[in-house]
């Protein structure tokens, strides 16, 4: 898998066989950050269940202030840290940070409003996780300078189930990809 943009573009990315891990197509990850705009300078952003690193890596080769991969797998979380090695050749402007946890543990920890961009891609097969997480995003999510909740979610689930699950949320932008559908929220606030 290669990273579509920014200062490692076309830097590949090694994929670990582990199961449940769904890696962001490059056709998906090109859409979300045409949505995003390409450029994330002075953002915060959070990938969540972070896998590859696909999502998280693209982001930092555009220049985010900060991004957090969290990543509970211990395979996968070697992995993320062995990709960022390899990317660090040319490094990014902003911090990285790869985390062996919990991300719905992490997300009731954090602070509102502490996360510009929050992307979640959990494993499908646990519906309930999703919610939760969801619901944990909305509340430290500040979208006002240009982020929002970016989530996959399985072709199995409507939008409309998904969006109840963000009252105070809109999505703004959606995609439809084989087995997976994908929505960017932005805040309803003025």
């Amino acid at each position: 898998m290669r990273i579509i943009g920014g200062v490692w573009r076309s830097r590949l990315l090694n994929v670990l066989d582990l199961p449940g891990l769904r890696p962001s197509t490059d056709r998906v990850r090109e859409t979300l950050f045409n949505w995003l705009g390409q450029d994330l300078v002075g953002l915060r952003c959070l990938d969540l269940f972070a896998g590859s690193g696909a999502l998280g890596f693209e982001a930092a080769s555009r220049h985010a202030q900060v991004v957090v991969l969290l990543e509970r797998d211990k395979k996968a979380y070697a992995n993320l840290l062995a990709n960022f090695a390899l990317l660090q050749s040319s490094p990014a402007s902003g911090e990285v940070q790869i985390l062996h946890r919990d991300s719905l543990e992490f997300l009731k920890q954090q602070a509102d409003h502490s996360s510009n961009v929050i992307f979640i891609d959990p494993p499908f097969q646990d519906e309930t996780l999703l919610n939760q997480t969801l619901i944990e995003a909305a509340r430290i999510c500040d979208d006002r300078p240009g982020g929002g909740i970016y989530v996959e979610f399985p072709a199995s689930r409507s939008r409309e189930q998904i969006e109840a699950l963000l009252p105070d949320w809109h999505c703004g932008k959606y995609l439809e990809a084989g087995q997976v559908k994908a929505c960017l929220f932005r805040s309803r606030r003025d």
